[in-house]
């Protein structure tokens, strides 16, 4: 994000006049004296560089793109920055699952288990993600520094992912949430456009504000139309919450960001055990280890398989005299 016209008051990113912010970020709201919480997106930068990095088809690219956005909201939903949220869909359709997971910063990675699947539009005329998926479920896992972490699942109710998220807050998180994702592609297959909003009822609201906000979320046209139209999601926050008195309360930045790093990968290599160490090693290759989010190779050479052998040797000793 760039802050050469912006600067930041109070965790909310302020420009000057004519101004847009570049790059993608969230929007955080409040509306109707509390009583609606709100986040709306704009992903596009984030969904094409995914799809530049798994080389996804245009409807895996949808998918992973929905996916990765509601990821980034939710991911910005949580309050310590060791908070970590995966989204998990497994899935007997041709596209096989998705995992994705994202911080309380909104930095988010994922993939898709087959990026090349290919499908005719759907009914509508749409990128067949619902046809993609098929039938499975959303597993959502919070890892909050809890003894164990939360874990919710459903079954997937359409496959789109946005119908599956409303209905995972409606059930597991008894939250009435309404959440639209959305990808638009280009004719060459790249990202025109990505983003989407969760718009959510408190406990405390009320009857008349709750049906008010279901008619006017009703006749809002598609998030993938209103981002194409121009609008930020500041804008699209207004245009459905603007009458309820909307107030903005925070803008965070969001990108597809892998912490994987070499001392990670040496450390899951040691805990394979000695056994596995050892076997690696009489095979007398050089071996790959793959990073499935950001396809980062690291290589090790039998001396450095040996070397992870001595280290493991030395952890164990360390154990045994405490």
């Amino acid at each position: 994000m760039q802050k050469k016209n912006i600067k930041k008051i109070n965790g909310i990113y302020k420009r000057k006049e004519g101004q847009r912010l570049e790059g993608d970020y969230i929007v955080k709201a409040i509306a109707a004296d509390g009583q609606i919480r709100a986040f709306a997106a704009t992903t596009k930068h984030t969904i094409e560089y995914a799809r530049k990095l798994h080389n996804t088809s245009p409807v895996a690219t949808a998918a992973l793109g929905r996916l990765l956005t509601v990821a980034a909201m939710m991911g910005s939903m949580m309050k310590a920055e060791s908070d970590l949220l995966t989204l998990q869909i497994q899935c007997d359709g041709l596209i096989g699952g998705l995992l994705v997971t994202a911080d309380a910063s909104a930095n988010v990675k994922g993939y898709v288990f087959n990026p090349d699947v290919m499908l005719p539009p759907n009914e509508k005329g749409k990128l067949a993600v619902g046809t993609a998926l098929g039938q499975g479920v959303l597993r959502v896992m919070k890892d909050m520094g809890l003894k164990e972490p939360y874990v919710g699942t459903t079954n997937l109710v359409s496959g789109e992912i946005a119908e599956d998220l409303t209905y995972y807050f409606a059930t597991s998180e008894q939250v009435p949430s309404s959440v639209a994702l959305g990808v638009l592609m280009n004719r060459e297959n790249t990202v025109r456009q990505a983003g989407g909003f969760i718009i959510q009822l408190l406990p405390f609201a009320k009857e008349e504000v709750i049906n008010r906000l279901e008619e006017k979320i009703s006749n809002i046209t598609s998030i993938t139309e209103l981002l194409d139209s121009g609008l930020t999601p500041e804008e699209i926050l207004q245009e459905i919450l603007g009458e309820f008195g909307l107030e903005q309360t925070e803008t965070v930045p969001t990108k597809f960001w892998c912490g994987c790093e070499r001392k990670r990968v040496e450390r899951a290599l040691i805990s394979t055990g000695k056994q596995e160490l050892n076997q690696m090693i009489a095979e007398g290759k050089t071996i790959e280890v793959n990073c499935q989010f950001c396809n980062k190779v690291y290589s090790f050479t039998i001396p450095q398989l040996e070397e992870l052998i001595k280290q493991s040797d030395t952890v164990s000793k360390s154990v045994d005299t405490v």
